[in-house]
């Protein structure tokens, strides 16, 4: 597989994909806690009715990010320059951050955002890859815009290297990503994602789609 923090866009040469560093995952958790505060999925599963909703999902998402740092899977980062402009979370074919999460990891999330919470977002995982056309893939777990920057390329660009990224993995099938706001949904389509199904939870729904891995030369 190609390193990723080469991988530039031929288009722009002032952005670039780097795989971030233990000191860059305070600011990665803080652009994702805003881009899904308002997330339909989350507020539903962290019940943004209850008082502290804020406190979980913040909890939630640093937790995901020390298991996915722990367990050694891609945290992604766009840069401007020195600007980090998106957040990418990736699970990796054989993960074992999959519906079934590890042991360690589901305890930090009862002593953090509580049993509901942590069962619904294990409930949500297992449904989704339940749905998976493809036995090994790569799931784009989290994608994320910072707000305080604003690049009129930058998430095209950031999934075009992403694709760059699995298609050099001969063990990948593809790609996922689970959408619940569908005003996402045509920038996925553009970059070649289709649709697998409709999935409901509770009071939610949401897009399943899937990028088929692009053999390269």
């Amino acid at each position: 597989m190609s390193d990723i923090s080469a991988l530039e866009n031929p288009t722009d040469q002032t952005l670039k994909v780097e795989v971030l560093n233990a000191e860059q995952l305070k600011l990665a958790a803080s652009i994702l806690y805003m881009a899904y505060h308002d997330d339909p999925l989350f507020m539903q599963i962290f019940r943004v009715d209850q008082p502290d909703y804020e406190k979980r999902l913040r909890s939630a998402i640093r937790e995901d990010l020390a298991a996915f740092w722990q367990a050694g899977q891609p945290i992604l980062g766009l840069l401007h320059g020195e600007q980090l402009l998106g957040v990418a979370c990736i699970t990796t074919p054989a993960s074992e951050l999959t519906g079934d999460r590890f042991w360690h990891w589901r305890l930090k999330m009862l002593l953090t955002a509580g049993l509901l919470s942590t069962r619904q977002m294990l409930e949500k995982e297992q449904k989704i890859h339940a749905a998976m056309p493809a036995k090994n893939y790569h799931m784009l777990a989290f994608l994320a815009r910072n707000p305080s920057y604003h690049h009129p390329a930058a998430m095209r660009t950031f999934l075009q290297a992403i694709d760059h990224w699995v298609d050099q993995d001969a063990s990948s099938e593809g790609i996922g990503v689970f959408v619940t706001l569908d005003k996402y949904l045509p920038l996925f389509h553009q970059d070649d994602y289709q649709q697998v199904a409709r999935l409901d939870f509770q009071t939610v729904s949401g897009t399943l789609l899937f990028r088929s891995r692009q053999q390269r030369a």
